[in-house]
């Protein structure tokens, strides 16, 4: 299977360690982590460990900006057997943010998944305050489904969210 992605602007692949500078740049952020499940980053070598992780995770993808040839952030395509759908995930460093990198990115990670792995139900989740997230969700086609709530993966915050799906024929 082909995991090589590429659009207007980036080129989605997976990440390997020479990218674990570039990664550190976001996964360290404050700003960036506030409202996701993993906790803050303190070195390099953790970015390391998580990539080296993620050798058997077929649908990870880094997002590197074809011209700068820099990893700007990361998102995810995951089934989930609970929901019956694939979750769509994505992180992106600060410096890039309201550029439409995000969405281009998670557009074409849906299109990847529907022509690979013949994924036609998807959802995604975001923090409520964490509005952004919720408009590249909404230009990607989602719909909000309902409210509710996710945690960090250490349990020490909460966060009240929104639950968005998409479905594709």
């Amino acid at each position: 299977m082909n995991r090589l992605i590429e659009t207007g602007r980036l080129i989605l692949r997976p990440l390997v360690i020479e990218d674990a500078k570039d990664v550190f740049e976001w996964v360290a952020d404050p700003i960036v982590n506030r409202y996701m499940p993993y906790a803050l980053y303190q070195n390099v070598h953790q970015a390391e460990e998580w990539i080296t992780s993620l050798l058997e995770d077929k649908n990870e993808f880094g997002f590197y900006l074809k011209d700068a040839k820099k990893v700007i952030g990361s998102g995810s395509i995951t089934f989930s057997e609970e929901r019956a759908a694939y979750a769509l995930g994505y992180n992106l460093n600060r410096k890039f943010w309201g550029m439409g990198y995000a969405t281009e990115a998670a557009k074409a990670m849906i299109e990847w998944a529907f022509q690979n792995l013949d994924a036609k139900d998807f959802y995604a989740i975001h923090a409520n305050e964490n509005v952004a997230s919720g408009k590249v969700l909404q230009k990607c086609g989602f719909e909000f489904t309902h409210y509710g709530q996710y945690s960090r993966y250490d349990g020490s915050e909460t966060f009240d969210a929104s639950f968005y799906g998409l479905h594709i024929e």
